[in-house]
């Protein structure tokens, strides 16, 4: 009898070992596909300073969802908008030392990286925006991600935001003159410092988050900004004066982080440039359309006076400008000027 219940013991703990090797082991086989699953999956934080329904913000999010239509889910953009992670002076840092991996700052921001790129704040450089469209979707703008040579970022493309205008709260600004001992908000950049000084006005440079603000509690007299800019952080409520001048063009470079990059696989990245072609082309549309519509918007809801500069007014502004076309010669060489101011046929 004793011998009979330990062979049922026995054999108890046997099927018990069994079936719990059983069980774990099919669990375990679970758990690796799913660790699989997570090592395979990509995300991409990218952080930008402007609202989301602006033409960079909306971009943002076409270009999210193409990378995970392409990747058919495995790469997931993360957009984090209105400098909720960084602020724009802060953010190239970031992008540098891999805490964030796509960033898309201003040419201006970008000229002590890339020097020259100063000739994109050049004003009345673009004077259509087919032409824009021309060097920023062409070879022009191969041979401009070409120039950036830090070695932690790698170009991908450029965005539009469309034409500046400029604002004010004590005067129209129409004429040269108009400018002289006004104090305005500036992106960084010595092209558009030296653009302001030419109009004997005074600069201030400060992150754009902070622009509402200092207008408001006139701390400064005026600003330029594209027009989706002025509506969406509600600009035109703190200035007497927009005059719609079309002087400089603003655009973004799309930039990641070469180390990130250069982990990913040769698929994955051609289907990441591919969603930046496509979302290059449809920004460029629609950046157009945006800065149309809100300007409608602010002629309707805003009692802020809005001026044009008729074409001997824009002369009088290029003569004063002609000292920086000069310098950037200088600098930077004539070829690429007119590459930009006369892309080619093949670019077109």
């Amino acid at each position: 009898m004793t011998k009979y219940i330990s062979f049922c013991l026995l054999t108890l703990a046997l099927l018990t070992g069994y079936y719990f090797y059983q069980y774990n082991g099919s669990q375990s086989l679970s758990y690796d596909d799913e660790q699989e699953e997570l090592k395979s999956h990509i995300t991409i934080r990218f952080s930008h300073v402007v609202a989301e329904n602006t033409p960079k913000g909306l971009a943002a999010q076409k270009f999210a969802e193409l990378v995970s239509e392409k990747t058919k889910g495995q790469v997931e953009v993360e957009i984090y908008q209105n400098g909720i992670l960084y602020s724009d002076d802060d953010e190239y840092e970031a992008l540098q030392k891999g805490d964030v991996q796509m960033i898309a700052p201003s040419f201006s921001k970008l000229i002590d990286t890339v020097p020259e790129w100063k000739v994109l704040d050049l004003p009345f450089i673009f004077e259509r925006e087919t032409q824009a469209e021309a060097v920023f979707t062409g070879q022009t703008s191969e041979q401009l991600l070409s120039m950036v040579t830090d070695p932690k970022v790698t170009g991908l493309g450029f965005w539009s935001n469309g034409f500046k205008q400029m604002t004010s709260n004590e005067t129209a600004l129409l004429e040269p003159d108009d400018f002289q001992g006004q104090t305005f908000r500036v992106m960084p950049g010595p092209i558009i410092a030296e653009q302001f000084r030419l109009l004997k006005a005074n600069t201030l440079v400060m992150s754009f988050n902070e622009v509402y603000q200092v207008l408001e509690t006139k701390k400064i007299d005026g600003q330029e900004n594209t027009l989706s800019n002025i509506y969406s952080n509600r600009l035109y409520k703190v200035q007497q004066h927009l005059t719609i001048s079309n002087h400089g063009y603003l655009g973004y470079a799309v930039m990641v982080n070469e180390e990130f990059w250069e982990s990913l696989p040769d698929d994955i990245q051609k289907k990441i440039r591919q969603a930046m072609i496509e979302t290059t082309k449809w920004n460029m549309k629609e950046s157009v359309h945006m800065n149309a519509q809100q300007l409608q918007e602010i002629q309707k809801n805003s009692p802020i006076q809005i001026h044009y500069l008729t074409e001997q007014q824009k002369q009088k502004w290029l003569q004063t400008f002609q000292p920086l076309y000069q310098k950037a010669e200088n600098e930077v060489g004539n070829k690429l000027i007119k590459q930009i101011q006369f892309p080619s046929d093949e670019e077109r």
